[in-house]
């Protein structure tokens, strides 16, 4: 019935102190041993999921910075879809002074940010990822996959999303992956178009796709795989939005590779 299965990571198959616990690790090895194609489906940067998969000993499809990287198993780009040059050089300023939220650039194989944060390493369990600071106008606007932005008070986020939005409407693609995490890729691009070009080229359609997220930046691949199943703990927003979606449990509780074992090794 399913033969893809694609997740997110942090806040769905990642435990929340960003780890893959032991149960999940034998979990995939256990579902690509049988064939099940297995994808990663985050808005991580690449070199970061890479190690994920490597210390899993598993093939898997990596879809990163919410679809505009698409690696293959052997590790190699087969798709790419940066910002434009002129949207990426305003947002890497338009909040660089602001004490309150941080800027991040994922561009080509690294990750820059406005000001030094050692905290944000601990989303790192898995791999070793740093990185770089930066200053507007002396970073190149080529390559640059997304910038995202980081607030402890997610409030202040909403209004850098309405004037993102309203400057340059279509030309973006704006999503929450958290209430306190705010990221910016170029239009048109999603981890659901990011897995229906996957699909194809494993031979399958959407349909034959199920599913995990929750994060709106997951909202495209959960409406568009056969079965999209959204955690318990889940953005509100995203419940509202794909209210027809089936609700599993918490990464609290290992809900995703419980699902999986039901589904595909029962």
């Amino acid at each position: 019935m399913y033969h893809v299965v694609a997740s997110d990571l942090d806040g769905t198959l990642l435990s929340p102190d960003h780890r893959l616990t032991p149960y999940t690790k034998e979990t995939l090895k256990l579902l690509t041993a049988r064939g099940v194609h297995f994808v990663f489906a985050t808005g991580r940067h690449h070199i970061d999921v890479s190690q994920m998969r490597d210390n899993l000993e598993i093939d898997a499809f990596m879809i990163t910075s919410n679809g505009a990287r698409v690696h293959n198993t052997a590790g190699e780009l087969v798709f790419s879809h940066n910002l434009a040059g002129d949207i990426a050089n305003d947002l890497f300023a338009i909040k660089y002074h602001d004490q309150n939220i941080l800027t991040n650039v994922y561009r080509d194989d690294e990750w820059f940010i406005n000001r030094h944060r050692p905290e944000e390493k601990r989303f790192f369990r898995e791999s070793i990822f740093n990185y770089n600071l930066f200053e507007p106008g002396m970073l190149d606007t080529d390559g640059v996959s997304k910038v995202f932005f980081t607030c402890d008070d997610a409030d202040a986020l909403l209004p850098l999303e309405q004037a993102i939005l309203a400057r340059w409407g279509d030309r973006v693609n704006v999503s929450f992956s958290f209430p306190t995490c705010l990221e910016v890729m170029a239009g048109g691009v999603s981890k659901g178009h990011a897995l229906e070009a996957v699909a194809k080229t494993l031979g399958y359609s959407l349909k034959e796709c199920v599913s995990f997220g929750d994060g709106l930046n997951d909202k495209e691949m959960l409406a568009m795989a056969g079965k999209g199943c959204i955690m318990s703990n889940a953005h509100q927003r995203l419940k509202d939005l794909l209210p027809e979606l089936e609700v599993i449990g918490s990464n609290v509780d290992d809900a995703v590779p419980h699902y999986l074992r039901k589904l595909f090794l029962a």
